[in-house]
């Protein structure tokens, strides 16, 4: 009984192509993690100002908004792991080379904006490649599973990943942290060398005709899947204005209000362990479960990405925001598993690094004009303006998905499931 408890909900890593890469992935993560705050202190250690600091964050995000679509083309044509291994090898080496810059002195802003941008591109390949990976290295029946252990690897390296980092840059410096991540990506580059993609899901064989076809029919190919498909598209549209309206205040405006009256970078930085706590709590309960109607499940919790700016519209105390965030954070661990899971269950596995990536790009090429106008907004209506819209829209978009029948319709692939 206890063995069969065990097996539900996590034998996926009695798989050992799947173990594999996972830990390369979760030791990626805590590298990313760590290195985020390591680059921030480096920027500004070498005499860049916030302005200088924001180029660079952005040159992560650009190439993202500009590739991913191709990329999960490029994907389905050459092969996931071929792909995410290309992708881990640039962002080792951009990691190694800011390091070496890093202990050499005060890299102009320039290297760092040059290095983000690989870093960035190296992203944009990979993240669509990953959901169709998974397909290849994880049985059909513990999907669910495998996204639920992404969801927490991800949570828990958020939380650990800048407090380990914080203390090695005050240790030894943050060229050490960024070196770190570098060697992290190694360990993936490793664990993706040794796994074996199963020759008859390869999607990239030779002489596949597929392979010697124009890269734009592959793209036509994946648009026409996605756009078939009303409960994908309608999320994809959902969450592009989404991130744009909700999501971005919080990230940008959350800080600041921190600081201004929540109580300083200490608080803050509990209300986001706890937002991680929530996450955690939720992929954990999220393992073993299989509901027969998942992205109703999954809509739900999007309903949580727009709370914590309901007490920050109202000003309220640090102790209302924080379970905001803890929220915030189990409802974003429930979006995850199960519409991923969805997703790699409904789409062709052929087409599945294309039609991730077009559900994907649109959330990072409109939402990342939050960050840049959610300023000068908070400036002229006041922050509690901004958190207000961005409440409203998260729990009525939310709402309005619900009321969709494709959305309603969608039924878990499996025959063993729980319900509802």
């Amino acid at each position: 009984m206890g063995r069969e408890w065990l097996r539900r909900r996590a034998g996926v890593l009695a798989v050992r192509d799947f173990r594999r890469f996972y830990a390369g992935y979760a030791t990626s993560l805590l590298g990313s993690s760590m290195s985020t705050v390591a680059i921030a202190w480096a920027v500004l250690g070498s005499g860049a100002n916030v302005t200088g600091l924001g180029y660079v964050f952005a040159a992560a995000v650009v190439p993202q908004v500009l590739l991913m679509a191709i990329a999960g083309a490029v994907a389905d044509r050459f092969g996931r792991r071929r792909v995410m291994l290309i992708a881990d090898a640039l962002r080792c080496a951009a990691q190694a080379s800011l390091a070496a810059a890093v202990f050499a002195g005060r890299p102009a802003l320039w290297v760092f904006v040059l290095l983000a941008w690989l870093v960035g591109t190296g992203e944009a390949f990979f993240t669509p490649a990953l959901d169709a990976l998974t397909v290849e290295v994880a049985p059909r029946d513990q999907l669910g599973n495998a996204n639920a252990l992404y969801g927490l690897a991800t949570s828990a390296t958020r939380i650990a990943g800048p407090l380990l980092g914080g203390l090695l840059i005050a240790l030894t410096g943050p060229g050490v942290v960024v070196a770190a991540d570098a060697a992290s990506y190694a360990v993936s580059v490793l664990a993706l060398t040794l796994i074996r993609v199963p020759a008859a899901r390869a999607v990239a064989r030779a002489g596949n005709p597929v392979v010697r076809r124009a890269l734009w029919r592959d793209l036509a190919e994946g648009w026409a899947e996605f756009r078939s498909r009303t409960w994908l598209w309608a999320t994809t549209m959902q969450f592009a204005f989404f991130n744009l309206i909700t999501w971005a205040p919080w990230m940008l405006l959350g800080p600041v209000m921190g600081r201004a009256y929540l109580g300083g970078a200490a608080v803050w930085g509990a209300i986001m362990g706890v937002q991680g706590a929530g996450a955690i709590a939720a992929g954990l309960l999220s393992l073993g479960r299989r509901p027969r109607r998942p992205v109703v499940i999954a809509t739900i919790g999007t309903f949580g990405y727009a709370l914590p700016d309901v007490p920050m519209a109202l000003h309220a105390s640090a102790v209302w925001v924080a379970a905001a965030a803890f929220c915030c954070g189990a409802g974003s661990a429930v979006f995850s598993t199960f519409y991923g899971t969805t997703l790699q269950q409904q789409v062709p596995p052929e087409l599945l690094a294309r039609v991730s990536a077009l559900s994907i790009f649109p959330a990072y090429g409109v939402g990342v004009i939050g960050y840049a106008v959610d300023g000068p907004l908070a400036a002229a209506f006041g922050p509690a303006a901004i958190f207000g819209v961005g409440a409203v829209y998260g729990l009525l978009s939310s709402a309005a998905v619900l009321t969709l029948r494709s959305v309603r319709q969608v039924t878990w692939a499996d025959s063993r499931r729980d319900d509802p």
